[in-house]
């Protein structure tokens, strides 16, 4: 198969972390023919969805992940599989990036299917399931937010299209910085926020479930550094081995079937505790972890599922 990356640029990922380049270490394994580009790369012409790029070689070489052609531009329409594989933030050019891809034919798998990752934010779909997350509410009037916190007393305040940990806070009862923070995101952002309730479990790890087309496959626990409350990897989060619980189990039976029906083929959830709190749908992480943990080859199944929506 003829295959794209949408992704940020390729030279600079971790060839030890990073699941871009494992799924595209696995296509090519499998004989498929590689593209790489950027998102400022993708364009509208004329009728025509193209991108300019280079052919690709992927190599398991730290600071040489891949080989390049030469930049050449190739219309999209005319590759089996895209992936959509850039990282957030999730803003307006990100979203013109799936509006673009969205126009491709049904010749092109797009994967995640754009659509849907630009109607399933992050931390937005996991409202559909009230009863799977904490107590939640987004808001970008202060008020309202105060009094969230005023009924939950200990709660985590992010922005709501932010990523990788970044711009999280915990306010405990006794903090007073909401006001100054609330000032500091709106100054600078049109964005509402979000907040959650703090999860004091959130100290023994933040799971991460890999779901393969609506299938769990495995989990790995991100544990918070010393003095920390984000365990995101991006700040130092580290990775252990775990299992899924009936908890997770269940979760899992409850969103799969949603997920599989919009074409959101590889998505890692978080669950703290028993409960769910981010659909990850963008750009999702942890497949190296996960098969250096349990040894089992997820980015062979992601292909695999994504063959089977081919034939």
């Amino acid at each position: 198969m003829k295959i794209a990356f949408q992704m940020d640029p390729i030279q600079s990922v971790d060839i030890d972390a990073d699941s871009t380049f494992r799924l595209a270490e696995e296509a090519q394994a499998r004989g498929h023919e590689l593209f790489y580009y950027g998102p400022d790369q993708l364009a509208y012409q004329e009728g025509r969805i193209t991108a300019r790029g280079h052919d690709m070689t992927v190599q398991r070489v730290a600071g040489a992940p891949a080989v390049l052609g030469e930049e050449r531009e190739i219309d999209l329409s005319e590759r089996d599989v895209v992936w959509l594989r850039q990282d957030p933030p999730f803003d307006m050019h990100y979203i013109t990036s799936t509006h673009l891809l969205d126009r491709l034919g049904p010749g092109t798998l797009v994967v995640n299917d754009p659509f849907w990752v630009r109607n399933f934010p992050e931390k937005l779909l996991v409202l559909d399931f009230p009863d799977l997350t904490p107590p939640t509410t987004i808001a970008r009037d202060l008020e309202t937010i105060r009094a969230f916190k005023h009924r939950h007393g200990d709660i985590i305040l992010k922005p709501l299209y932010g990523n990788g940990g970044a711009g999280v806070f915990r306010l405990d009862e006794n903090d007073r910085n909401l006001g100054a923070l609330y000032e500091l995101f709106t100054g600078f952002s049109r964005e509402p926020l979000i907040v959650q309730k703090f999860l004091p479990e959130v100290r023994n790890g933040d799971k991460r479930v890999i779901l393969v087309d609506g299938e769990p496959v495995g989990a790995i626990n991100r544990v918070p550094a010393a003095g920390e409350t984000r365990s995101n990897m991006h700040v130092g989060g580290r990775p252990e081995p775990t299992g899924l619980t009936d908890r997770d189990r269940e979760i899992c039976a409850r969103i799969g079937p949603l997920l599989r029906e919009r074409g959101q083929v590889f998505v890692g959830i978080d669950v703290i505790g028993d409960y769910l709190t981010e659909i990850n749908v963008t750009s999702p992480t942890g497949i190296q972890e996960l098969e250096r943990f349990d040894g089992i080859n997820v980015a062979a199944r992601i292909w695999d599922a994504v063959e089977a929506r081919l034939r």
